[in-house]
């Protein structure tokens, strides 16, 4: 359970002490049903299932020898996009809320993850409902009290009216940034595609599709930017976890932006993530739930 005093699960950057992943061995299932799967979904190309297993223990040893303690969600035939655990839910202080799937094909998870949840002893604050829609990879932590989602074919204006009601006392500010239609409704694009915050004064973007009144939103709250090459974008260069304010996790290959990190104070890790990541089009975020941040060390 959560120990409110000292810890906190209301931000995207503060020190990351326990994570929710899927294995890909639970969420590809085998060989067979990725076949059968991964052109439907939009992956780019078809995911090695052996090779994608040993990405996954790979990843969650990298995030343990980072001091974060690894959950699993286990088995559950909801499909291969449930590696992405992170877009089923919303987590904040008093728990969870269980998303509504703008992605017809992954409408299952939610239901899925509510039984993984409670085995943790974390409690389900809410769900969104009806003609809802709310993925969690549209949603970020700018501050502890201050919450951005991004408004595009993955949201809707139900779901974020629903997720403020929801955190009705928990935040003081939710930011509504409109997304462009980029490759449209099929595309996987989420706010996190374009925003990963790394401190609290500081994120990395894609600034070609930062909705221009949420970048001078983040300018005017002193958040210092660093931007994604063009050439890396496609690649996941944006899409990097912060374990703990200015120490990130990046997958690898892009050269550039993890110089340009560096440059701003980053220390950065990277993982190997072809089958994982860059076939499905989804970084570290996209792989991660996290549970409990801690604003202070723990005894």
């Amino acid at each position: 359970m959560f120990d409110a005093p000292r810890l906190t699960v209301q931000s995207d950057t503060a020190p990351l002490r326990r994570v929710l992943l899927k294995h890909a061995r639970d969420a590809f299932v085998s060989s067979e049903r990725v076949g059968a799967q991964w052109k439907a979904l939009n992956y780019l190309a078809e995911p090695d299932h052996r090779a994608a297993c040993a990405e996954s223990d790979a990843f969650a040893a990298l995030l343990e020898r980072l001091g974060v303690e690894v959950a699993w969600a286990g088995p559950g035939d909801v499909g291969m996009d449930s590696l992405y655990v992170r877009d089923a839910s919303v987590v904040f202080g008093a728990g969870a809320i269980l998303c509504s799937m703008g992605k017809e094909a992954r409408r299952g998870e939610p239901a899925a993850l509510e039984t993984v949840f409670r085995g943790l002893g974390i409690p389900v604050a809410g769900r969104i409902e009806g003609e809802g829609r709310l993925e969690g990879g549209d949603v970020a932590w700018l501050g502890p009290r201050t919450l951005a989602v991004g408004r595009g074919y993955r949201t809707n204006d139900e779901g974020i009216r629903q997720l403020t009601r929801l955190l009705d006392g928990a935040v003081d500010d939710v930011i509504v940034a409109p997304l462009p239609h980029w490759n449209g409704p099929s595309d996987v694009f989420h706010l996190m595609s374009v925003i990963s915050p790394l401190a609290d004064d500081l994120a990395v973007v894609y600034s070609p599709l930062l909705p221009v009144p949420f970048r001078e939103a983040l300018v005017e709250r002193g958040i210092q930017l660093v931007e994604v090459p063009d050439d890396e974008f496609d690649s996941q260069g944006g899409n990097v976890l912060a374990v703990a304010p200015r120490v990130a996790v990046a997958l690898e290959g892009n050269p550039e932006t993890r110089r340009r990190m560096e440059l701003a104070g980053v220390e950065v890790f990277t993982y190997r993530g072809e089958e994982i990541s860059a076939k499905g089009c989804g970084g570290p975020t996209c792989l991660t739930r996290p549970l409990v941040r801690s604003l202070t060390s723990p005894d």
